[in-house]
Formats: structure tokens, C-alpha cells, sequence
């Protein structure tokens, strides 16, 4: 029986990842995530999935971030009814992102309605609530570590391995009796940092599904990183302005708040008062502390004495609205990390509001911007920006430091793709285009693998 992959999402962006193997009598759909970015993309979201949600055995879920999980509620609502299996630690981070994502969905919705009482336009109501959130949580089953197989049926079994990306991220190798072994990358994570481990090697694979967000540079150093990270707090306190710092919830958010700490107790950070203001944040550090397994040996030897490696004198976590809109009252001496990273909803858009026009102030951008987000408009240096529908000029100091990135860069890639031996195919997906195919052209030179692909939206490959 021929084997058969379809892209759903994942590309010709690096938003809604979702991609359908058909093999050995199954079909395994690999992650369902949320689009992002440009309206045409966020469009897909309500569009129709490309297959039948009801017809799906088996959802693998590589990592519990939006853009890969988002949209399983909608999977069940629209008829799923097979079962979602993932690692322990991804169960419990998409739980609250799914959660919260359809509240936020609700809200807007809310909002809209209160605004436009007169309806002179329609707008959709939200694509799923929090009670088709809590729904989809039935369906899932989860593994508590990485290596182990597990059997979908007699001839497919699936063996997540780590992906170094966030908490419980996981690449995933599919083996298919007498076919040959499906690898998805899920997106590969970097190397030296403190609290994630560094990506396990994967093994010989006949094809293999890899992200390429990076894949067309190499990142800066994490110590150079730092320094950056450091200079730029120092020059604005000395300005006696305030940092923001745009942050994903997952990862990203508890990386700064790690450095900062060791910037603390090395009498490095000047006096502020640096705020976690993101609830969905807060949730996903206390969920990473319950997983003391999934830490590098930086963060675990301060586990190890006892001490919270997220926590140091001068730190406040704001939950509520109250306490957040309670920041906008501070001039200066404030570091500021909220979400969302990509300033596209969020408390960050409520306190880009309030210092974006401040010459004292300063952005610092440590994640990926996507192609029409208002993050990737302030970092291409617009003179100005729209934030809540009014225009607003751009005084504040940008930073971009990417040495941060949660992402692998082009060495990373390669260097696991060299693992796999060289594949009957390579799919690269979950990149923009133009550094898609830059990819593409590398490894055809190199002749990494016997066919190199940059699929298009819901195209379908036999394998």
C-alpha cells in the first residue's frame, strides 16, 4: 500500500503547521496549529481543513505552541474522534494555551459586539469556545518521556524524541512495517541554552519533514546574546526609561527571566522592577517547574541548591488586568515582559501604547517576527505604527537579538539533517518562502537528499 503526505499548514509561512501522513492503513496528522500573521493566512483558519476531521485515527502533537496546536478544538468540534498523543509536558502547556486562546477569542468577539451595537458589519463569531476547548482535552493520551514506541496499530508505531524547542517538545519518528521511517522535525530548538536541552541526534530516515525558519542564517552566540541583552537595559536605565521586552509565553518568557536573575546576583542588572505581565506566562512557569526532567544542567543545578531559577529580589508576576494597567503608572526603571511576541493582541500592544513614543524607552525584540505583524513592522523600522486602529510614531530604542531564538539556525539544521543519511525525500516546510527555497538550493548542492521539496498549501506527495 503507498504511502501519502499532505501539507495543511506549516507553509508558505511558519504559522498553522499541520501535515497528513496516510500509511500502513491509518491516517496520523501531525499537529494542528493556529494561523497567524497576514489576514489571507489568519483567513485559513475558518476555512475547511483540506480532509475529513472525522476520517483522522491518530493526531501527533509535536509541542504545545499555538501555531501547532491551536486548532485541535476545532479538529474535535468538526468531527474528531480518534486520539491526540504527546508528552506529559506538552498536554499540560497546550491545555492552557487552547484555554486561553479561546478566551481571548470570546473577548474579542465581546468587545466587537460592545463597539458595534449597530452591526453594520458582519464579523465571525469565535472559531471555537472554551467549551469546545475543554472538549478536545478527552482525546488526549499522553507519554511521560522520550524514546519509547508506541504502537498505533500492527504495522505503525511513533517514537518521540527531543526536539529541544520548549518544554516536552518533541521530533517524531513514524516507522512503517516494510515501508520505511516518516520523520517530522516539529521545530528543532537551539543550542546552549540554559534551561532547554540541546536537540537529540535523530537516526537513518527514508523521508523526512523539517522546519527551516532559520535555515538561511546562523544565529548570534547566547554569551554575545546576553551582553546585548545587558547593554541594552543599561543604556536605557541610564536614560531612565523603560524596557520592554515583547516575549512568547512559552520558553522564551522564562529564558529572560532566567538571565535576568544571573544578571542580578552578578550585581549586573541596574535597580528596576521587572514585571512577568502575561497570565498565560506565569501558568507555563509554574507547569515548567513541575518538570525539573526536562531541564539542561544550567537551570538544574539551581534546582538542585534549592532556588527558583525564575525568581529573584525585585520580580512581580501580574496576573490581573488591575495589576497590569497599574504598570502604565511607572515612568522609568521598568522591565517589562508580556506577550504576545509577535505584539499581535496581548498586554504588550496596551504598553507599546504607553512608551512607544517615549525617546527614553526601549523595544527589545528576542523572537521571530512574522511577515505582517506589527512586532516585524516596528523592527523594519517604520516611522510609525497602528496600535489599537491609531497611529503612533516610533520613538522608543529597537533592539532584535537573535541569539535567543527558541528556533535551530542553518548550522543546527544541517548538521541533524546529516543524521538521516540521505532521504528519498525532504520536505522543507515552516519557513517563508524565499528562505525555503535558499535552503533547498544548499542542500540539492550538497545532494543531502534524492528529492528536496518547498510543498505548497494542502499539496499531496506519494511516498
Amino acid at each position: 500500500m503507498a504511502m501519502h503526505i499532505s501539507f495543511h499548514g506549516g507553509v508558505d509561512t511558519v504559522t498553522g503547521s499541520c501535515h497528513l501522513l496516510k500509511a500502513g492503513g491509518l491516517n496520523v496528522l501531525i499537529d494542528c496549529g493556529y494561523f497567524q500573521g497576514r489576514p489571507e493566512w489568519e483567513k485559513r483558519n475558518f476555512d475547511e481543513f483540506g480532509f475529513d476531521p472525522s476520517s483522522i485515527d491518530y493526531l501527533l502533537l509535536t509541542h504545545g505552541h499555538l501555531d501547532h496546536c491551536g486548532r485541535i478544538p476545532l479538529l474535535v468540534k468538526r468531527g474528531f474522534q480518534g486520539k491526540i498523543i504527546t508528552t506529559s509536558a506538552t498536554y499540560d502547556i497546550a491545555k492552557i494555551v487552547v484555554m486561553d486562546s479561546a478566551r481571548i477569542q470570546e473577548e474579542d468577539y465581546e468587545y466587537w459586539k460592545r463597539i458595534n451595537p449597530r452591526k453594520t458589519f458582519v464579523r465571525r463569531g469565535p472559531l471555537y469556545t472554551t467549551e469546545d476547548a475543554l472538549d478536545c482535552l478527552q482525546y488526549f493520551s499522553t507519554i511521560s518521556g522520550y524514546g519509547k514506541p508506541v504502537p498505533l496499530n500492527g504495522r505503525v508505531t511513533a517514537t518521540f524524541r527531543d526536539a529541544g524547542h520548549i518544554f516536552g517538545a518533541a521530533f517524531i519518528e513514524i516507522d512503517v512495517k516494510g515501508e520505511g521511517r516518516i520523520l517530522f522535525s516539529g521545530d528543532l530548538g537551539n543550542r546552549n541554552k540554559p534551561i532547554i536541552r540541546d536537540p537529540e541526534p535523530p537516526g537513518p530516515a527514508d523521508v523526512v519533514v523539517i522546519e527551516g525558519t532559520y535555515s538561511n542564517r546562523n544565529h548570534k552566540g547566547m554569551d554575545q546574546s546576553i551582553e546585548e541583552l545587558r547593554e541594552a537595559i543599561a543604556r536605557t536605565a541610564k536614560n531612565q526609561g523603560n524596557v520592554l521586552i515583547p516575549s512568547f509565553a512559552i520558553e522564551r518568557a522564562q529564558d529572560i527571566l532566567y538571565f535576568l536573575r544571573e544578571m542580578y546576583y552578578r550585581k549586573e542588572l541596574p535597580q528596576h522592577r521587572v514585571f512577568l505581565d502575561s497570565p498565560m506566562g506565569i501558568s507555563v512557569t509554574n507547569v515548567m517547574r513541575r518538570y525539573p526532567e526536562y531541564f539542561d544542567r544550567e537551570a538544574r543545578a539551581v534546582l538542585e541548591q534549592d532556588r527558583d531559577p525564575f525568581m529573584f529580589p525585585g520580580v512581580e508576576f501580574t496576573r490581573t488586568q488591575d495589576a497590569s494597567r497599574q504598570i502604565n503608572y511607572i515612568k522609568k526603571n521598568a522591565i517589562i515582559i508580556a506577550g504576545s511576541g509577535m505584539c499581535t493582541g496581548g498586554r504588550i500592544k496596551h504598553h507599546l501604547a504607553k512608551n512607544i513614543r517615549n525617546k527614553k524607552a526601549s523595544i527589545i525584540f528576542i523572537g521571530y517576527q512574522a511577515q505582517g505583524t506589527l512586532g516585524r513592522k516596528i523592527i523594519e523600522k517604520n516611522r510609525e505604527v497602528k496600535i489599537f486602529g491609531k497611529p503612533f510614531p516610533v520613538n522608543a530604542k529597537v533592539y532584535t537579538i537573535g541569539g535567543f531564538s527558541a528556533h535551530a539556525d542553518n548550522e543546527i539544521l544541517s548538521q541533524w539533517l546529516e543524521h538521516t543519511g540521505r532521504p528519498k525525500h525532504i520536505f522543507l516546510v515552516h519557513g517563508e518562502k524565499k528562505v525555503l527555497q535558499s535552503f533547498q538550493k544548499e542542500l540539492t548542492a550538497k545532494n543531502q537528499g534524492k528529492n528536496i521539496h518547498v510543498p505548497g498549501f494542502q499539496s499531496t506527495y506519494s511516498l
